[in-house]
């Protein structure tokens, strides 16, 4: 009898390091393109996680526990585009897999609000994890929170879109109220993708007048 594929192999493959993309100075504070870093300090702020400099890691860097896991924290301070310098740098000093790591970072392709997961694939435009994936190996697999920041509709405005204007309090309040990932961190962290894809990817449970008016149909 054959033996079974191991496709499910990311399903019991533990997180071990959290990164989040960003810009580095005062100017790019607040911005779009910064969204997964401001994610990042969040993250490090609820579990009480000191984020150190750590020059021979270009980065600010801290340990602690993450819904019961041992994760070390991560905030590159190199520019966008030279983001896999820090993380390659991480990973080998700690011996850290790709397959044991979630980079968090802005989406264009979802309206704030919207977070999804991705494992490998593409950079889809994104220069940080297109320099992650040269400083990683264009074969690795590592794991991708994904947030919504929406399209400013022309490619020319792009740039000025996600780098120069600060995000409006309406957005960055849509976005906030997905940050903290109560039910799927915890899936995410221990390596049970599929569940927390599942999760994290459901619609939203009608409200009471959605159903009703469903119900006269």
């Amino acid at each position: 009898m054959q033996a079974p594929r191991q496709d499910n192999w990311q399903s019991i493959v533990a997180i071990r390091l959290i990164v989040g993309l960003g810009n580095p100075g005062p100017e790019f504070a607040g911005t779009r393109h910064n969204i997964g870093a401001d994610w990042l300090e969040a993250l490090a702020w609820r579990a009480n996680i000191p984020l150190k400099s750590e020059s021979r890691l270009h980065g600010l860097l801290g340990r602690g526990v993450v819904a019961d896991r041992d994760v070390r924290l991560l905030v590159p301070t190199t520019f966008m585009n030279r983001s896999g310098l820090s993380v390659a740098a991480t990973a080998n000093y700690f011996k850290i897999e790709p397959e044991e790591i979630l980079v968090a970072y802005d989406e264009m392709a979802f309206e704030p609000g919207v977070i999804r997961l991705k494992t490998g694939g593409g950079a889809g435009g994104h220069n940080g994890i297109r320099d992650l994936i040269d400083s990683l190996g264009k074969a690795a697999r590592f794991h991708r929170l994904r947030i919504g920041v929406g399209h400013p509709g022309s490619a020319a405005k792009v740039t000025r879109y996600l780098t120069q204007q600060k995000m409006p309090e309406s957005e960055r309040g849509s976005i906030e109220e997905q940050w903290r990932l109560s039910d799927v961190l915890p899936l995410l962290l221990a390596g049970d993708f599929e569940n927390a894809m599942n999760r994290l990817h459901a619609p939203p449970p009608s409200t009471d007048n959605e159903q009703s008016e469903a119900d006269k149909q």
